[in-house]
């Protein structure tokens, strides 16, 4: 089981953690349509995902993003600094490929058609948080969230998300977000909201 400690206290996730980051976060998305669509078998999902996840975050997030974790959760974020590097080089193109085997191409397609939709001002990213769902109710994301929000407000910056359930739009309201529009994936992918977060000041403001 690796850490026996389910703290919801946020702090600095390593390299040595992208296997259980991998696993958590194959839990938290189990019921996440994007992910779904990109592996859409249910014998092979769960192992697929955790391929996935643990890949982006050893080989991009970990190195130029923001990562942090609690004993049952993980976030990913990119400050305006880290966004031009934290772009997957060949080799982890040719890696999630492998891993999604004959979904690469509708990946390559809704990572694209994300990024035409991007915004174009300096923001933090959020591009992944995940509670596994063993520990839900006890925080875990919320203080993820509030950890890098704090962050982005220190730096004066907007941040930054997509989500494709919408179940989860209700709880980036509750931090400030608000949805700045959605798109349909290409090839009859789901959903994706834009949502947007303003700069707080220390005063709430």
């Amino acid at each position: 089981m690796g850490r026996m400690s389910i703290s919801n206290t946020p702090e600095t996730a390593t390299v040595e953690d992208a296997e259980e980051i991998g696993r958590m976060l194959a839990s938290a998305f189990d019921d996440d349509p994007m992910m779904r669509w990109f592996f859409p078998e249910d014998s092979s999902r769960e192992e697929g995902m955790a391929r996935y996840f643990s890949t982006i975050f050893a080989r991009q997030y970990v190195r130029h993003g923001v990562c942090e974790r609690t004993g049952a959760a993980a976030a990913f974020w990119v400050s305006p600094e880290g966004q031009k590097k934290a772009v997957p080089d060949a080799e982890t193109v040719q890696e999630l490929e492998d891993i999604l085997g004959d979904r690469a191409p509708l990946f390559r397609a809704a990572v694209e058609a994300a990024a035409e939709h991007g915004p174009k001002e300096p923001h933090w990213y959020l591009a992944v948080v995940g509670a596994d769902p063993a520990a839900r109710g006890q925080g875990h994301g919320a203080a993820l969230l509030r950890s890098g929000l704090a962050k982005a407000d220190a730096a004066g910056l907007p941040v930054y998300l997509e989500s494709s359930k919408p179940d989860n739009l209700p709880f980036y309201e509750h931090f400030g977000f608000t949805v700045l529009g959605e798109a349909q994936l290409p090839g009859g992918g789901p959903v994706l909201w834009a949502m947007r977060r303003a700069p707080r000041t220390p005063d709430g403001v």
